[in-house]
């Protein structure tokens, strides 16, 4: 059993080496890119200097042996240093399936007399631990929406991360977030009703940034009660007014105003019988 919907201001690798064997439903993380990135305020990430990439294999290493058979990772990336990611995701036995790529309306942040070009896209590898099925085939090129990185210097939008883990985590599945800087994934989680989460966070500044979001989040959502339509977990027995009869239905069926389920068999039958 993992302890879910928690972060720990903790080293990810000495984190997750507590966490059980395929004992996630997804990972979604934003890693360190290697790339010694400062914002335009003058904010950094830890361990994102371009010599120290010791802790990029050992990471994925756990991530590969705590996530799920047939399951889904995917993970940001520098493109200027994807070959040291692509090593450590092959070494520890993730199998690479595609690429996103995220379209800005901005260009990020460098000094121009040092670019060749304006970057105006994020990047992020689509890998595979067994051999999954998505949930949602999702198009490979989407629309970053501006977050402000009021937060964090490279803070995800929460609407993205989203869309991301309804198309490759299960409901009711746990994402883990090894690079949890200020609680995007989490966040994203918790919006949803749809599933868990589960992180790391080694700086204590994003970590209690990342744990006062949250917890707004939570007691919002304890505050509102907007409906929000349910995910069917059982066998259900769908009243087909077409043709008169009663259809079991899959497992997660979105619940329609006007469909009439049914527990089982027998209490389908006394509606028959009445």
């Amino acid at each position: 059993m993992i302890n879910k919907n928690m972060i720990y201001n903790n080293d990810c690798i000495e984190g997750m080496a507590s966490l059980e064997n395929n004992s996630v439903q997804m990972i979604l993380t934003d890693p360190p890119y290697l790339v010694n990135y400062i914002d335009r305020s003058g904010r950094s990430v830890a361990n994102d200097t371009l010599n120290n990439s010791d802790w990029l294999t050992p990471a994925f290493n756990e991530m590969y042996r705590v996530l799920n058979n047939n399951s889904y990772a995917v993970v940001f990336y520098g493109w200027s240093e994807a070959d040291k990611f692509i090593n450590a995701w092959r070494s520890a036995g993730f199998r690479i399936i595609g690429q996103f790529a995220f379209a800005k309306k901005y260009a990020s942040n460098g000094r121009k007399d040092k670019k060749h070009m304006e970057y105006k896209h994020e990047c992020a590898y689509l890998l595979a631990k067994g051999y999954p099925k998505p949930f949602e085939i999702l198009p490979s090129v989407m629309n970053w929406t501006y977050t402000g990185n009021k937060l964090h210097p490279t803070q995800k939008p929460v609407d993205l991360l989203l869309r991301l883990a309804k198309g490759f985590c299960p409901t009711g599945g746990t994402v883990l977030d090894p690079f949890m800087g200020s609680g995007s994934t989490a966040m994203a989680c918790i919006k949803s009703k749809m599933f868990n989460y589960l992180g790391y966070e080694l700086d204590s500044n994003y970590f209690n940034l990342a744990m006062n979001r949250i917890n707004e989040q939570e007691n919002n959502n304890s505050n509102n009660h907007v409906h929000i339509p349910r995910q069917i977990v059982k066998p259900r027995y769908r009243y087909n007014q077409q043709n008169g009869n009663y259809e079991l239905q899959e497992n997660k069926l979105p619940v329609g105003a006007n469909d009439t389920y049914f527990e089982n068999r027998a209490q389908m039958q006394g509606v028959q019988n009445g």
